[in-house]
């Protein structure tokens, strides 16, 4: 029964209602130890089994937590049988990370999208409800990939529901926190519980208790037996209280629980081997049965309360808890129990133990194949410091980094690779240390230290080795700085394709004069380039030489292989570079579908360094949009970071609101600060021609004239049209006024070479002010036209009402029609845009959700959501629609 609850009660059954409803849901229910969640947690199974839901249980165990996946296996052991309807790259992450399969492609995110499928594939037959109590003793595997289906939850009518303690952490989750029951609802506990308990005890036991369910059901007896004591916390007072229990049973009994405590099977066969070495048997769990200390099932044995398992195992001297763990090794004799026993012996030993530590490395690397690369870590750091010599000392605490580095834990990388004083002799291991540690550092915003970090160990090792990590340097250099970057080109070396490339690239962003035909050697670096890493590289060294198709063209490449591979961890990165390509090229609705995407994905697995860029990106469209509170919004979040990588992206995007609506001295600030800034090689090129258009607008053209020298230099070096047309717009702005028309054709003819809507149509609306001004009506108005209809496709509204003005000036009014199939497209949110243009390419609603990393339902609740925006009734009606982005018509 659960005792003064309506409003937790109330908020379980809202939750469960939405599932039964379709819509899915998570929630976490967190307190103390003893407050209730447990009580909760069975009110909800209880309510769901009423309304015809299946429940999956689960939970955390402490001795598991270096066991990845226990707690995931424990939940769905009941399903995994359901594992072959799932496509077949998430069913072999999956069964791998269970330990049921070789390993597969993708990364350790991949399992929790496959679980995601799993739970919507469920739901399908009836609503799903899983409850995992115990939430902050989950193996850390478990919880990233729990967490990660429970954020990706929308319309599968499943529900995730946690009981933990406080610091458990679930960004993204709604959490209800319990505090203690009121005074009536204690006093009624308590006296349905213990009738016969003495006033003056009572009244102290509700002060003590405050309201704990838990301790006021426990408590009393200790109180009747001994005070013990006001100053020590809740928690410790109901161990103690256990710990009395404890006390007046059996001494055979309590070695048999002591054995139950250290054991993480649950399995009463293992736990009666082990105990079998101090003499118990079965017939001591009698005792503790009868107290309701444990709870036995078919073969199985638990703990009342996990407060019975630590007042067990604690205070135990150090030589019995050795001779405990060794016992329990012998008792794992099964291969299933590798992991478990490796575990059991490392921790009964006491000084180094090179068959022990063989064995933890041993389950090290299948932690690591599995995807459990906390676990590995762990295992690879224990190992470390069981090993018998330095040399395997060393190799297992770069191992260790390197697992830690996988899981995301910088922090840990680092501390791992510190506890190497000397470097290694082998250059392969002391290359590996150094990058491990470098990337850390560069993951935690730290750019300078990992560039200096890798130059400086480049210089012992042999030439392939050097280079290796020289590359390395080259690109840490660009996000720390000129000086850097300028350093990495000068130690580069290498004759390869990928190296020259570099050194080439490097030179062109240092504004040096460049031998190499950059174009071609990207071009045949991007066909050599395997896998996203290395088309990372070559997409990021492409866009800042301005070679925007060849960067549209590999990272739609990058993109595709990443989905295919279940690459999860690699697509914000890769989709930050295709949403500039779009926006580059024009295509302002493609760019906020990848970057909202990237976004969301960023959020869901903690990679929030992609954020600010993402952000940036949309704060971009937005401002050509004209849409200024958005912009601001998106904006402040970047620059709020002080130094993130998104502050010169986020700069420019307010100087163009800022120019798009007028106020071009307030644009031209910015801008010239942006020029300025140690981002020039960057994005502060690009930016240029609007910082042109402000000088000029505000009467102060030589204030963008050394900005424009530049410019010009390093749109010579691109060799690309859509430049050179910027360079000749800025020249009809900047130049005399008898060869303002001269360039303005120029430029347009250049647009057409290489078109950018939104670039082309302000080409057009400067060339049609400037018509207009020399009286020449009827020539400008064929611009203005032109320009208007570019902007009411892109939905520029700023732009639009220039146009609009000038028009109007030349005697021509009105906004000439619309372009309806855009505006039903604007309707769109970017998701559902993404998810009908791959529905009408004729994937299926479960191809398209292994593509974007959701559920079918899902995918199916977004296009029933998309079909009354686009006036449609059916998929099939679909592929007759105009679906491109408007800057492709």
């Amino acid at each position: 029964m659960l005792y003064g609850r309506d409003p937790e009660r109330a908020r379980l059954d809202d939750v469960l209602a939405a599932a039964v409803a379709g819509r899915s849901g998570a929630l976490v229910v967190r307190g103390e130890p003893g407050i209730g969640k447990t009580a909760l947690l069975e009110h909800a199974a209880g309510a769901a089994a009423a309304a015809g839901a299946r429940v999956l249980r689960g939970g955390g165990v402490e001795s598991e937590a270096e066991l990845p996946f226990a707690g995931l296996h424990l939940l769905l052991r009941p399903a995994l049988d359901r594992a072959g309807a799932l496509p077949e790259v998430q069913a072999t992450a999956l069964r791998s990370a269970l330990g049921l399969a070789a390993p597969g492609s993708g990364d350790r995110f991949l399992v929790g999208l496959a679980v995601l499928s799993l739970l919507a594939d469920l739901a399908e037959e009836q609503p799903l409800v899983c409850l995992v109590d115990d939430a902050q003793w989950l193996d850390h595997a478990t919880a990233e990939t729990l967490l990660f289906a429970a954020r990706r939850l929308d319309a599968e009518g499943a529900v995730l529901l946690f009981g933990a303690r406080p610091g458990f952490a679930a960004p993204g989750l709604p959490v209800l926190e319990l505090s203690g029951l009121d005074t009536a609802a204690a006093e009624t506990l308590l006296a349905d519980h213990d009738p016969g308990l003495a006033p003056p005890l009572r009244s102290r036991l509700l002060a003590e208790a405050a309201g704990n369910p838990l301790a006021l059901i426990e408590l009393p007896a200790a109180l009747r037996a001994a005070d013990p004591g006001p100053a020590l916390p809740l928690t410790d007072k109901l161990r103690a209280a256990f710990s009395e229990q404890l006390a007046g049973l059996p001494a055979a009994t309590r070695q048999l629980l002591l054995v139950a405590a250290a054991d993480d099977t649950g399995d009463l066969a293992i736990v009666l081997r082990a105990a079998a070495s101090f003499g118990a048997s079965v017939t001591d769990l009698s005792p503790a049965e009868h107290a309701g200390l444990v709870v036995l099932g078919e073969g199985t044995i638990a703990f009342r309360h996990p407060l019975v398992r630590t007042a067990a195992y604690q205070g135990t001297p150090l030589a019995d808890r050795l001779a405990l763990h060794r016992a329990l090794a012998r008792a794992l004799t099964g291969a299933e129990h590798a992991d478990r026993r490796a575990w059991h012996l490392a921790s009964a030993a006491t000084g180094p133990d090179e068959a022990v530590a063989a064995e933890l490395e041993h389950t090290a690397a299948e932690a690591g194949r599995r995807r459990g690369h906390t676990a590995a870590a762990t295992a690879y750091a224990r190992a470390a410091q069981l090993s018998s010599t330095e040399p395997a000392r060393v190799r297992r605490l770069v191992l260790a980094a390197e697992a830690a580095a996988e899981a995301g834990e910088a922090d840990r990388a680092r501390s791992f690779a510190a506890r190497v004083s000397t470097p290694p002799d082998d250059p392969d291991l002391r290359t590996r240390l150094v990058l491990v540690d470098a990337l850390a550092r560069f993951s935690q915003g730290r750019a300078g230290e990992a560039h200096r970090l890798v130059l400086d160990a480049s210089a012992g090792l042999p030439p392939a080795r050097a280079r290796e990590l020289l590359l390395e340097g080259a690109y840490f250099g660009w996000f720390a700085g000129r000086r850097e970057l300028a350093e990495s080109a000068g130690r580069l070396t290498g004759s390869g394709p990928l190296h020259r490339f570099v050194q080439a690239a490097i030179s062109v962003l240092l504004d040096r004069e460049v031998a190499a035909d950059l174009a071609s050697l990207g071009e045949q670096v991007g066909r050599e380039a395997a896998g996203p890493d290395g088309l990372l590289l070559v997409c990021g060294l492409q866009q800042v030489l301005g070679q925007d198709g060849a960067v549209l063209s590999l990272a739609t490449r990058a993109v595709a292989d990443a989905r295919a591979e279940g690459r999860i961890a690699r697509l914000p990165n890769l989709l930050f570079l295709l949403a500039e390509a779009q926006l580059a090229v024009g295509l302002h609705r493609d760019a906020v579908t990848s970057s909202a995407e990237a976004d969301r994905i960023a959020e869901d697995i903690g990679q929030r360094q992609w954020r600010g860029l993402h952000a940036s990106v949309l704060a971009h469209v937005a401002a050509i949009e004209g849409d200024e509170t958005r912009c601001r919004e998106l904006a402040a979040a970047v620059l709020g970071a002080h130094d993130g990588p998104g502050i010169p992206r986020a700069n420019w995007a307010m100087g163009v609101l800022d120019l798009g609506r007028g106020r071009a001295a307030v644009a031209l600030a910015r801008l010239e600060a942006l020029a300025a800034s140690p981002a020039r090689y960057g994005l502060a090129a690009r930016s240029v021609p609007d910082l042109v258009e402000a000088a000029v607008r505000v009467g102060e053209p030589g204030r963008s004239e050394s900005a424009f020298r530049w410019f010009t230099g390093r749109a010579r070096g691109m060799g690309q049209a859509w430049a050179d047309a910027l360079v000749a717009r800025c020249r009809a702005l900047l130049g005399p006024e008898d060869e303002a028309e001269q360039h303005f054709k120029t430029a347009l003819g250049l647009h057409e070479a290489d078109r950018r809507p939104f670039e082309q149509a302000r080409t057009e609306l400067l060339y049609g002010e400037w018509l207009r001004r020399a009286r020449r009506k009827a020539d400008a108005s064929t611009h203005l036209r032109s320009a208007r209809e570019t902007f009411e496709r892109l939905h520029a509204a700023p732009w639009l009402a220039r146009a609009e003005a000038e028009l109007v000036a030349t005697g021509v009014s009105g906004s000439g029609g619309t372009t309806t199939a855009p505006g039903a497209l604007s309707r769109l949110t970017p998701q559902e845009l993404q998810i009908v243009r791959l529905a009408a390419s004729g994937l299926s609603n479960r191809d398209i959700a292994a593509q974007l990393f959701l559920s079918p339902r899902t995918v199916g609740h977004h296009l029933y959501k998309a079909y009354p925006k686009l006036g449609v009734r059916s998929r099939g009606e679909l592929a007759e629609l105009p679906l491109r982005d408007p800057g492709e018509g």
